[in-house]
């Protein structure tokens, strides 16, 4: 569907920015290949040719095979070759690159598969968008430059040509604070520890506990972004840099003793040290003074890379006042300045809060803040959670400001299988037939964790003007997964979870569902939870073993799947997923020995068996590193190791507590070897003991849980040098352990 948007013509000159930068047009496309798949470095030709004409353009990409046995690959952007090339190479050659197991295009066979037909593609939106400002901390906090190279390849290939560029941005903040007078102890006592750095951004918390960020790892994460920066010009993905939102250390008063401040509301129970960020108020001309520094200070840096800004003044994070002409007059001088920073400034900002803070955030409100921005085509809208809470259409598409469909689908990175195909495939279409300022589909994950065909799915929606066919979707896709149409097992077990586990239309639970176990124990209250943390399986449980089983069988019938990384990584996914959805029932029969005042010797016999599915979980997860706690762990040591320990507890408290009195506590649980059998099994096991030693009459909640808290706190204060998970290395074996202690725990 071509739409001509006359107020977006800055989406003309921004897309393919990266290509133009280069010798040769087709550079970066021509590197990859030769990083992924270098023994076919000439098998492709690659030519570029622009679309012409003006205001809002699709890309468009043409593969076919030439007389001389090459691929031949046209396209209209950078993007859209790689778009083209990921066509032929998922489709085609059943070749493909992922989250956790890396890339396997090098595996492409010898002879390329010749097309007998052309491969045509045209996207129905310039952009297709990436990432989520709280992904930085939940995902890719610690993460070293091979983790960047192949995740900027995967979202290359995957057609995204627009996304977040935060990493290094503490250099922008210390040296702009350092120019205008601030000094060290003022600056420290501002910026949060590397695993909560996407909530300083927000102006949700400041400073941090537990030590000091190292000026070292400031200096290693810039140098990691200049790298970043570069390979998304290569790869034709415009990055979107960080703005000035306003947040500053509080002793600002010191250097500027007449500037207007506000302070923001306490956020999540961190109190006012931790919280109640100090901010500069828009109107005051030291905003717009800061926000010139922040821009150029970046421009100098990175050179004229974007003119994409990312900026969010109230992310769960209420306004002053609700008075219709103090929001527009907020947004209107933060656009001022922005612009007076970069003329062709594009303010980019997350619609969360319109979702988060609905009572406040009502539509004459959304009206009036949006409407302080004149020029429509000076904002982009991100409806970050729009396949479960869509604001595009209680807004009349943002009154007119371009903005971008986004699937949100988990909170804090947790584990669970979980998916909403039709909302991802039909809303989004029918948002783009009926939004004339709609501009592009987005990932805005908060963490990526293995529901990856759920994001592959809305990617891909990005270029078809029909609702893709998801039965057809799946199969392709399992078959580039394992790199096989042979067993048909791995198709009747995917198809199974399609139609069930991927298909959560009960809007009760929006979101990826938290397993009970990696909750703090109590006798009530963790069933049925519902919103963005739901605990109710919204699925026949039967259902989900049965794929299992037919996953497993796949293995049984062609061996040679088990030394299949894609293969190893899902069968220990849906063995989790099996045994966790499972501690349910074991859970209940504990609480209902307890509630009818059974004796201590029934339920700790209870609470063994719960405890005993804990640790064969763990088991399971250990044979995976992608299910390991170790590496995240040590991710965090290495990532300077001057202060090792000062990361390690970032690294753990961020999965745990999450604060230093547990102020989220259990919000970014993990399903981890490590995790589950040193932290999840212990917390249950003193709940049993617990349980063991009181009567009902005389049960307290609180009690028990401030008790579990020191020992919490401990749990995150450990260091060590490197984490060793223990454990059987072979998946088959395991999976006969975790089918015995199954059978044994439910009398199967």
């Amino acid at each position: 569907m071509m739409r001509v948007l006359k107020a977006c013509a800055w989406l003309l000159t921004a897309v393919g920015v990266a290509a133009s930068s280069h010798q040769s047009p087709t550079e970066g496309v021509e590197s990859l290949v030769k990083r992924r798949l270098p023994q076919h470095v000439d098998s492709f030709e690659f030519v570029l040719e622009p679309s012409h004409g003006s205001g809002l353009l699709n890309d468009t990409y043409t593969v076919s095979s030439t007389n001389n046995g090459k691929v031949r690959i046209e396209g209209t952007t950078t993007s859209a070759l790689l778009s083209g090339l990921h066509k032929y190479l998922s489709g085609e050659a059943n070749v493909d690159i992922w989250w956790f197991t890396g890339s396997q295009l090098h595996q492409a066979p010898k002879t390329l598969p010749k097309l007998k037909v052309p491969i045509k593609g045209s996207s129905v939106v310039p952009y297709r968008y990436y990432w989520n400002t709280v992904t930085t901390s939940y995902t890719s906090a610690f993460w070293s430059w091979e983790d960047w190279e192949t995740q900027l390849d995967w979202m290359a290939l995957r057609g995204v040509n627009l996304a977040l560029a935060w990493i290094g941005v503490e250099k922008v903040f210390i040296d702009v604070f350092h120019e205008i007078g601030l000094n060290d102890e003022e600056i420290d006592s501002f910026i949060s520890g590397p695993a909560f750095l996407a909530w300083n951004h927000f102006g949700n918390i400041q400073g941090s506990w537990g030590g000091s960020l190292p000026r070292s790892w400031v200096d290693e994460q810039f140098s990691l972004q200049l790298k970043i920066i570069t390979r998304m010009q290569e790869l034709g993905i415009t990055p979107i840099l960080p703005a000035f939102p306003g947040f500053v250390p509080r002793n600002i008063s010191r250097v500027f003793p007449d500037i207007s401040l506000s302070m923001s509301p306490v956020w999540s129970d961190f109190g006012t040290t931790l919280s109640a960020d100090t901010y500069i108020n828009p109107f005051d001309p030291r905003f717009a003074q800061l926000q010139k520094l922040f821009i150029n200070k970046q421009q100098e840096l990175y050179g004229n890379v974007t003119n994409f800004w990312t900026l969010d003044q109230f992310n769960e994070n209420r306004p002053l006042s609700g008075d219709l002409d103090y929001l527009r007059n907020v947004s209107h001088n933060t656009w001022t300045a922005l612009k007076a920073a970069d003329p062709e400034a594009v303010w980019v900002m997350q619609a969360w809060l319109f979702s988060s803070d609905s009572s406040f955030w009502t539509n004459d409100r959304i009206e009036a803040f949006l409407g302080g921005i004149p020029d429509n085509s000076d904002m982009l809208l991100l409806d970050l959670f729009a396949e479960s809470a869509p604001q595009w259409q209680r807004t009349d598409s943002f009154y007119g400001k371009p903005w971008i469909w986004c699937e949100l689908h988990d909170y804090g990175g947790n584990m669970g299988l979980y998916g909403q195909i039709e909302n991802v495939t039909i809303n989004s279409v029918d948002a783009v037939r009926s939004s004339d300022s709609i501009v592009g589909f987005g990932l805005t994950m908060e963490g990526q964790e293995g529901n990856e065909i759920m994001y592959d799915l809305l990617l891909d929606q990005a270029w078809s003007p029909k609702p893709i066919d998801t039965e057809t979707y799946f199969h392709d896709w399992v078959s580039a997964r394992y790199s096989t149409e042979k067993i048909q097992s791995l198709y009747k077990g995917w198809e199974m979870l399609r139609p069930t586990v991927f298909n959560n239309t009960n809007m009760t639970v929006n979101a990826v569902q938290k397993s009970i176990l990696e909750l703090t124990p109590s006798i009530s209250g963790l069933l049925g939870r519902t919103g963005h943390h739901g605990t109710t399986i919204m699925y026949d449980q039967a259902v989900m073993v049965d794929a299992w089983s037919e996953l497993f069988k796949a293995g049984l019938q062609d061996l040679t799947l088990f030394k299949n990384p894609n293969y190893q990584y899902d069968l220990v996914d849906w063995t989790r997923q099996v045994l966790v959805n499972s501690f349910e029932d074991l859970y209940k029969d504990l609480v209902d020995a307890y509630n009818k005042s059974s004796s201590a010797t029934v339920i700790r016999s209870r609470g063994a068996k719960l405890v005993s599915l804990l640790k064969t979980l763990d088991a399971v997860l250990a044979t995976d590193e992608n299910f390991q706690l170790a590496p995240w762990i040590e991710q965090a040591r290495a990532s300077d190791p001057s202060a090792a320990d000062f990361f390690e507890f970032n690294a753990r408290n961020q999965i745990t507590l999450w604060g230093p009195q547990g102020q989220i506590e259990d919000y970014a649980s993990k399903q981890w070897a490590g995790l589950v059998g040193t932290y999840y099994a212990e917390r249950w096991q003193q709940f049993v003991d617990y349980l063991a030693a009181t009567k009902p009459a005389s049960y307290n909640q609180t009690a028990f849980h401030e008790k579990l808290l020191i020992w919490e706190t401990a749990w995150g204060q450990q260091t060590s040098t490197r984490i060793v998970n223990v454990g059987v290395t072979d998946i088959r074996s395991v999976l006969d352990m975790a089918l015995k202690s199954w059978g044994e725990l439910f009398k199967l």
